[in-house]
């Protein structure tokens, strides 16, 4: 680094990067000695950059939370990287997230130089992730930063929820946490309307108040498999119960949580959940890379001797 100006940026590179740097390290990472770093720090605040000076022997350097965004700096793999997580971010069911890419993509655009600009158009233009598995409606922004910010300090809030079936509710919530899944967000956490864990969609969720009311959150609470694992609680049709003749672990690969609850069993892995659709559920069990033990109901035995009927016959005429 020979030029005043990049060993100054280069300082401000390194501050956003670490957050909290010494004088000393920081000079010896710019290669200057203490007194011209001085110089580089006076010249960033004339610049406007606002930085903070921790005295003593062991004093830093750290620009100042929540005054100003400083401007920001990134490599070429960083740029890549950022970039790739904004066409990530347009599958993501918020209605406002879209026009919000695009004008970091604008700003972006306008300071890279040619050959990278290439790059990120590449990405931009050829990468596609599917994170939608459903056609839901968009999530709001401001109940996701709402509900966000409460789990975060942990407030119980007072929210309107729209069910599935257009019953209105005005409830108070404590939210535990948010999960992103098969394409809607869900705030999960205890609800005092019905004193018990809840899941809520999103976009199903209207105006969101906090209360000045906190709450404690259970140690080691994970909101994606509470949502799951209350997914696959919920009835539909006849009750199952398989044993998989397998570990947990490789049974957790062959099903997720919103299949069904598995829990270690003699000889096994114990299956438990429900299905309207047998013949759909014995396409499931056919599919099986290991052995496997139907415990109930007797017709999900009968389903799937039909489909073993079925892929014989099929294999006999190939």
């Amino acid at each position: 680094m020979t030029k005043p100006t990049t060993r100054v940026l280069a300082v401000l590179d390194l501050l956003q990067s670490h957050g909290r740097m010494s004088g000393s390290e920081l000079a010896r990472r710019v290669g200057v000695d203490v007194r011209t770093l001085r110089r580089y720090i006076v010249m960033l605040e004339d610049l406007g950059i606002p930085l903070t000076a921790e005295r003593g022997r062991h004093g830093a350097y750290m620009l100042v939370a929540g005054f100003k965004l400083p401007p920001m700096m990134f490599t070429n793999d960083e740029a890549v990287a950022l970039s790739v997580g904004m066409v990530a971010a347009r599958g993501l069911g918020l209605a406002q997230a879209a026009p919000a890419v695009e004008s970091v993509q604008a700003k972006l655009a306008r300071v890279m130089p040619d050959s990278l600009k290439q790059q990120v158009g590449a990405i931009a233009d050829t990468v596609k992730v599917d994170l939608q598995s459903a056609a839901h409606a968009p999530g709001s922004n401001a109940a996701l930063m709402a509900l966000t910010r409460a789990a975060q300090t942990r407030q119980r809030v007072h929210m309107s929820y729209d069910s599935a079936a257009g019953a209105h509710t005005e409830r108070e919530f404590d939210p535990y946490g948010l999960a992103w899944w098969a394409g809607a967000w869900y705030a999960v956490g205890m609800c005092h309307l019905r004193h018990d864990l809840r899941s809520f969609r999103l976009d199903r969720i209207g105006a969101v108040n906090g209360l000045d009311r906190p709450f404690r959150r259970p140690p080691g609470f994970d909101a994606l498999d509470q949502l799951l694992r209350g997914i696959a609680t919920i009835p539909h049709g006849r009750p199952i119960e398989v044993l998989l003749r397998t570990d947990l672990q490789t049974a957790r690969r062959a099903f997720s949580l919103a299949f069904g609850l598995l829990e270690p069993g003699d000889g096994g892995v114990l299956l438990r959940t429900s299905a309207d659709d047998l013949a759909w559920f014995a396409r499931q069990l056919a599919a099986l890379p290991f052995d496997f033990e139907i415990r109930t109901p007797a017709r999900l035995r009968v389903a799937l001797a039909l489909r073993a009927k079925h892929l014989h016959a099929l294999a006999a005429a190939g």
